[in-house]
């Protein structure tokens, strides 16, 4: 199982919300690129950025912060937030970004995840990021009536290389991992899950390698790394866990 430390950029900084809220922000870091090599020397491999300034814009905003990121670090990064394009897409891609992470467009335009998956195999993921089970989009600023797992299925043969499945209502809140519903939506489909929202603690990592058979493949924690809840070198020592 890969964790992943997130880092959520709002100008500039590195911040935590609280349920998605940018009204709620916490800064833990005024240089980003720093926290990511905190991150690299701590020993993870991976790291998880989002552009919440471009989920609102719909396009992105942060890309100097990213960019900093990218020239300091040599973790394999997933990114998301405000990609909505084939070109913003392959920019981000030529950038060294591994994977890119589709979210409200994989609802507004469908057929782009199908394209991109198509034009850069193993590099795409769609962000499925749901309320009470409905999936929120624009930054989660938006409720809509399509339940997560009906989203998750439109790309079961598209080739997707994972989904981030993000429980809105714990993202921020240290509350645990909403480890049910993740496994739920594992088993209704072959394509591979990262669990995202609420973990709290070692407990959440355990609890998520016991449905890791129906197909949850990683975990990404905020909060719980930044406030020491979560201590990073125990997680790293837990077996299976990268």
């Amino acid at each position: 199982m890969i964790l992943y430390p997130a880092i959520d950029l709002k100008n500039g900084q590195c911040v935590r919300l609280e349920q998605g809220d940018m009204d709620r922000a916490t800064v833990f870091n005024n240089e980003p690129a720093a926290q990511a090599a905190q991150f690299e020397a701590q020993g993870f491999s991976h790291l998880h950025i989002i552009d919440l300034d471009g989920a609102f814009a719909g396009a992105p905003v942060n890309r100097a912060a990213v960019e900093e990121i990218l020239a300091h670090c040599k973790l394999t990064i997933q990114l998301g937030g405000g990609i909505r394009d084939m070109a913003t897409i392959e920019n981000w891609l030529a950038a060294g970004v591994d994977r890119v992470i589709l979210g409200t467009a994989a609802l507004r335009n469908p057929q782009l995840v199908y394209d991109a998956c198509k034009a850069f195999p193993g590099h795409i993921a769609v962000g499925v990021d749901a309320r009470k089970g409905f999936v929120a989009v624009e930054g989660w600023a938006e409720a809509t009536e399509i339940k997560a797992d009906e989203l998750t299925r439109q790309f079961e043969d598209a080739g997707v290389a994972a989904v981030i499945y993000t429980d809105i209502d714990r993202d921020g809140l240290l509350k645990g991992v909403n480890i049910e519903a993740t496994a739920a939506l594992a088993r209704g489909t072959s394509i591979p899950i990262i669990a995202s929202g609420g973990l709290a603690g070692l407990e959440d990592l355990v609890g998520l390698q016991k449905v890791e058979s129906d197909g949850v493949v990683g975990a990404i924690s905020g909060r719980a790394l930044y406030d020491g809840r979560l201590d990073a070198a125990a997680a790293l020592a837990m077996d299976g866990v990268v």
